[in-house]
């Protein structure tokens, strides 16, 4: 495949889905992930797409400083199909944790009317709950503007005060050898301190997210309970995590 085709599919594909790895694209151009870096480097240059540790997004996103409603459209229709099959777990009743993912900020619409009560560090899920019928818990501490969440030390100690039912939580990389993996200490720090207070974790990932890492691993698959992601995960991918005990819905 010659520069001109690949440079039409990592267009495509970056402007589908906002944001991609390097590891993605060379799955889909079936070449080396050192081609598919050299290709980023050249439509980088030429203003087409902006350059992300290990990967590549959509200009419109880098110079919006990662706005978090950005975030949450990208792959919004496996963000939602994850987010029904999630909501099919919650009983009346129940107090759940909800962390500041974008794909957890989905799941939003689809609890509005249950009678349960929700904690969590995000103010977009604050801001989406605040005229439901959801008892709202907003965990204290330092605002990251950025992220649109409250991180720190204060927050840990907030929800260690609490016992949650289920948990819905994020992930910016998981895979088979190295477990799970974030962009930020930060959010790291928060999941960590929400699993120690659920009595069953679910992690949200839609399927381009399986088999990546990020910067910081942080915890291995025993993290949580339940993994959700959408119907587009390869096959054999699943049947791996299934051979490796991760209990999956999708």
């Amino acid at each position: 495949m010659n520069f001109q085709h690949r440079k039409q599919l990592i267009l495509q594909t970056v402007d589908e889905r906002g944001s991609v790895d390097v590891r993605e694209l060379a799955d889909l151009l079936q070449t080396s992930e050192m081609t598919v870096r050299r290709d980023l480097v050249q439509l980088a240059a030429s203003g087409l797409l902006y350059r992300t540790r290990g990967g590549a997004m959509k200009v419109s996103m880098a110079t919006d400083s990662f706005r978090f409603e950005h975030k949450a459209a990208v792959n919004a229709e496996r963000k939602d199909y994850i987010c029904q099959l999630a909501a099919q777990e919650i009983r009346e009743g129940d107090v759940i944790f909800m962390d500041c993912g974008s794909t957890v900020f989905r799941l939003c619409q689809f609890i509005r009317n249950k009678r349960i009560t929700v904690v969590t560090n995000s103010l977009p899920v604050v801001a989406e709950l605040m005229s439901s019928e959801v008892t709202v818990n907003l965990v204290g501490g330092e605002v990251d503007k950025e992220r649109q969440a409250v991180h720190g030390l204060m927050a840990e100690e907030h929800i260690a005060r609490y016992r949650a039912n289920r948990a819905f939580m994020g992930v910016d990389g998981i895979s088979l050898e190295h477990g799970l993996s974030a962009n930020s200490e930060k959010e790291a720090s928060i999941a960590m301190a929400i699993a120690r207070q659920t009595d069953k974790v679910y992690l949200l990932c839609d399927s381009s997210k399986l088999e990546t890492n990020k910067y910081l691993y942080f915890a291995p698959l025993s993290l949580f309970d339940v993994l959700i992601t959408d119907a587009e995960a390869k096959p054999d991918v699943v049947s791996a995590y299934q051979k490796a005990g991760v209990t999956l819905i999708h």
